[in-house]
C-alpha cells in the first residue's frame, strides 16, 4: 500500500468572513477540511498544513506576520504536525514540502484547501508532474468570484472549471464523503 499525505493548503484567516480576501463557501470547506484532518489525525496519517505570506506589507491579502496569515483555527496544525511557509502558488516551489515528502515516502497526495483556481490548481498540477498520485478534495476547496474582460465570473462556476480541468489529468476529484467512506 502506497504511503499518502494530506496536504491543507491556504486555509488562513483572510480567506474568511471578516478577512482581507473572503472566499466564497470558506466556512463549509473549512468544516469538510477539519473532517478529512482529524479522520487522517485518527488513522495517524500525515498531515502537512501549507500556509501562504506574500513578501511585501503592501500586499492585499495575507501580509507577513498579521493575523490574517494565520492558519484558520478550525484547521490549527497539532502536535508535531508540519507547516511549510510558501510565498508562490504552487507549495512546492521554493519550499521543504518536496524533501518533507520524500523523507517520509509519500507517493500518493490528497489537497484540500484555497483558493481553488490558484494554489490548489498550481499545487495539483505541479504534485502530479512530479509522480504524485493526486486527489483533490472539491467540496474542502474553496474559490471566489473572478473577473475577465469586464464579466464577472461567480465563484461556483470558476470551482467547477478548475475542479473539471484538474479531474481531466492531473487529479482524481472526489467528495469529503466518498473519501470517507473510502470511495
Amino acid at each position: 500500500m502506497s504511503k499518502s499525505a494530506l496536504i491543507v493548503v491556504d486555509i488562513q484567516n483572510d480567506y474568511f468572513p471578516g478577512g482581507k480576501w473572503p472566499l466564497v463557501g470558506a466556512d463549509a470547506a473549512a468544516d469538510n477540511a477539519a473532517k478529512i484532518i482529524q479522520a487522517t489525525r485518527d488513522s495517524n496519517g500525515l498531515v502537512v498544513h501549507i500556509r501562504h505570506e506574500f513578501t511585501r506589507e503592501d500586499a492585499p491579502f495575507f501580509t507577513p506576520n498579521s493575523e490574517g496569515a494565520k492558519l484558520h483555527p478550525r484547521v490549527i496544525n497539532q502536535g508535531e504536525e508540519s507547516v511549510i511557509l510558501k510565498h508562490f502558488p504552487n507549495s512546492f516551489r521554493e519550499t521543504g514540502l518536496k524533501a518533507l515528502l520524500d523523507k517520509e515516502g509519500v507517493e500518493e497526495l490528497v489537497v484540500i484547501g484555497s483558493m481553488s483556481h490558484m494554489c490548489i490548481d498550481a499545487t495539483t498540477r505541479a504534485a502530479a508532474d512530479m509522480g504524485y498520485k493526486v486527489r483533490v478534495i472539491h467540496d474542502a476547496c474553496a474559490s471566489r468570484d473572478l473577473e475577465f474582460n469586464g464579466t464577472t465570473v461567480p465563484a461556483a462556476q470558476v470551482h467547477a472549471a478548475f475542479m473539471s480541468a484538474l479531474g481531466f489529468a492531473y487529479a482524481e476529484v472526489m467528495s469529503t464523503e466518498s473519501l470517507l467512506n473510502g470511495q
